[in-house]
């Protein structure tokens, strides 16, 4: 692992094991039409001690799975490589032999390299003399520095939209990037723990700073109202995780208090300082439907007296359910 405090590898792992037939049908189709994902096995980390080096390694991810129409068992090797290492080709190729020295099974091997620069890793490793070729080792590689992220925000696959944040485009593209992201996850539907697993790899490798979160917003108002509002209500999901613990109430204060956070951080964003006071207001509301429909409202309006309006209907709602 590299120096900084982010797991890779227990990330890309997570994520792998969650979408592996989507991983394997997005990256490498033609692979993924033989291979029978009904059967597929995940295997304990592989331990190899380095003789030379005094050092140990672990292969990654080991999958267990079947050919369609073959019998027997194959493996699939996956290693995520998140910082460049001299010869990491030979060290592709010594997992293969200790796996198959274990296994005797016909394995698969994948290196998908993370890293945050362009390179031209090799895909072969190879011995030989100048009157004899020993060994010709092969690998599939994965480079996603140089994947062109526009190519895939029409993918339904969602480890099409967590690895976007790993794709390569420009510093000031990372806002464009955010907001297909949230688009993509919209879209397919996901249950509340793949999209919240999707959520926290994406956002661990692509942050916004205070003026691109502005910009976004700005960005948010332009798409549709619906599916802008549909987009804030995911990321109020993502505010209200860990305070949603406990009792029943207590879900529900977790879930007003995430509500009403990105309002106001919506409407500072959006306004500046003059939102202030319609803050205070949307603070009194502790009822959630009069919040989501605020969270609907509010990317409809275009000026700040759209917004005040929305708010003032809203407060006026729940004055009346409090009679």
């Amino acid at each position: 692992m590299s120096g900084n405090m982010v797991d890779h590898d227990r990330l890309f792992k997570e994520l792998l094991e969650t979408f592996f037939a989507e991983f394997i049908q997005l990256f490498f189709p033609k692979a993924a039409r033989y291979i029978d994902f009904t059967h597929t096995k995940f295997l304990q980390q592989e331990f190899f001690t380095d003789v030379t080096a005094g050092e140990k390694h672990k292969a990654d991810i080991i999958v267990e799975t079947k050919l369609k129409n073959e019998p027997g068992l194959i493996l699939i090797h996956i290693e995520p490589q998140s910082y460049i290492q001299k010869e990491f080709n030979e060290r592709m190729f010594i997992y293969y032999s200790r796996l198959y020295e274990k296994y005797r099974r016909k394995i698969l091997p994948i290196a998908v390299f993370t890293y945050d620069r362009t390179r031209n890793e090799p895909d072969t490793f190879r011995i030989g003399f100048s009157f004899l070729e020993v060994l010709y080792f092969h690998f599939y590689k994965l480079e996603l520095k140089k994947l062109p992220w526009r190519d895939y925000i029409n993918s339904n696959n969602p480890v099409a939209a967590a690895l976007l944040s790993k794709m390569g485009f420009k510093p000031e593209e990372k806002v464009k990037v955010k907001l297909e992201f949230m688009r993509m996850l919209l879209r397919m539907k996901l249950d509340p723990a793949q999209m919240e697993l999707i959520g926290g790899f994406f956002e661990t490798y692509l942050k916004l700073n205070r003026a691109e979160e502005e910009e976004f917003q700005r960005e948010l108002g332009k798409l549709d109202r619906k599916e802008a509002g549909a987009i804030m209500q995911i990321t109020t999901s993502w505010h209200e995780k860990g305070r949603a613990e406990g009792r029943v109430e207590g879900r529900v204060e977790g879930r007003v208090e995430g509500r009403v956070e990105v309002v106001c951080k919506y409407l500072a964003r959006r306004f500046g300082e003059k939102s202030f006071e319609l803050q205070e207001k949307v603070k009194r509301i502790t009822d959630l439907q009069v919040l989501d429909y605020i969270i609907e409202e509010l990317f409809g309006a275009n000026t700040f007296e759209e917004a005040r309006a929305i708010i003032n209907k809203a407060d006026a709602h729940k004055k009346n359910l409090e009679k």
